[in-house]
């Protein structure tokens, strides 16, 4: 009898042990989230550079969802009795050809240039997954045909290819979407794929494949997670790549069409006046300048917390 009381207040302690450790085990994955999430926030702070970047990354996205706020005048109004104005308290960077205030376009253009970033980079980075982590992990001819597919898409300059997807489709900002995703997909490619090919012979993929795993099941489940940081970083630095390559399609006017306010359009139309009005092509330049050099710093700064070494 008195063994039986022991064995039974051991096992009620043993149980009482066992649930705090129980659901520190079950808040764990939890707990290990928010401390790589707040040392990846840590990172990005201390680091002057990234943080920069990051806050003008961040400027850029408010000021295209408030641009109804934010604007002093409308963008598409002209006002023919005050074209050419210098910069000053009315207009606070000066007025085009047609009298639009430059600061309101500019704005709105903002709204233009996250649109296009935002649409080719939801295209090119599922498109770039899928396509380099099926080469890398079945090998073979489908490594084959998917790679020299991507071969034919990078041996032309980015620029070039989208001039002749946007003459085949025609001019508009839709269709320069369509043709800067189609030349901004093979890089990501590459690298997944040589992402692929490094894990696939991991002994966790082995392990899995002896449990019957199908090969769908371990590309999404195992090796598509383990790629998406590397992939973001360079989605990230892409981005650079993705607005001036708008800004040149619209330079052409093949992006977005009059009256819509574009950066690359606007240079364009304030070129025959630079010389004496150099507001027109200073302001949207200057735009295109610093958030192109934003995004490289924030991708730099991904690049140092997602990298295993740091």
């Amino acid at each position: 009898m008195p063994t039986t009381e022991l064995s039974t207040s051991a096992a009620a302690s043993t149980a009482a042990t066992l649930t705090p450790v129980r659901a520190a085990a079950l808040d764990s994955p939890a707990l290990a989230l928010r401390q790589r999430l707040l040392r990846a926030l840590h990172h990005l702070v201390i680091n002057p550079m990234t943080l920069a970047g990051s806050l003008v990354v961040l400027l850029l996205i408010l000021v295209a969802l408030c641009a109804p706020w934010i604007v002093t005048h409308n963008p598409q109004v002209q006002d023919l009795a005050n074209t050419l104005q210098p910069p000053g308290a009315a207009h606070w960077f000066g007025t085009d050809e047609y009298g639009r205030d430059v600061f309101s376009r500019l704005v709105y253009g903002a709204r233009t240039t996250l649109y296009i970033v935002g649409l080719v980079t939801i295209v090119v980075g599922p498109v770039g997954l899928a396509v380099g982590t099926a080469s890398g992990y079945f090998g073979g001819w489908v490594d084959t045909l998917f790679m020299r597919i991507t071969d034919i898409f990078i041996s032309f300059p980015s620029l070039v290819l989208a001039l002749a997807f946007v003459a085949a489709l025609g001019p508009g900002l839709e269709h320069a979407v369509i043709a800067i995703a189609l030349t901004a997909w093979p890089p990501i490619a590459r690298l997944a794929r040589a992402e692929t090919r490094s894990l696939r012979k991991a002994d966790f993929v082995a392990a899995v494949q002896l449990q019957g795993a199908s090969p769908l099941r371990i590309l999404v489940h195992h090796i598509v997670p383990l790629c998406l940081s590397s992939v973001l970083v360079r989605l990230t630095m892409n981005m650079a790549g993705i607005i001036l390559t708008a800004a040149g399609l619209g330079f052409l006017g093949l992006g977005a069409q009059p009256p819509s306010a574009e950066w690359g359009a606007m240079i364009s139309a304030g070129r025959r006046y630079m010389m004496e009005c150099w507001w027109l092509v200073a302001m949207p330049g200057a735009a295109i300048m610093l958030v192109s050099l934003a995004f490289n710093l924030l991708g730099d700064g991904l690049r140092d917390v997602f990298d295993p070494r740091s």
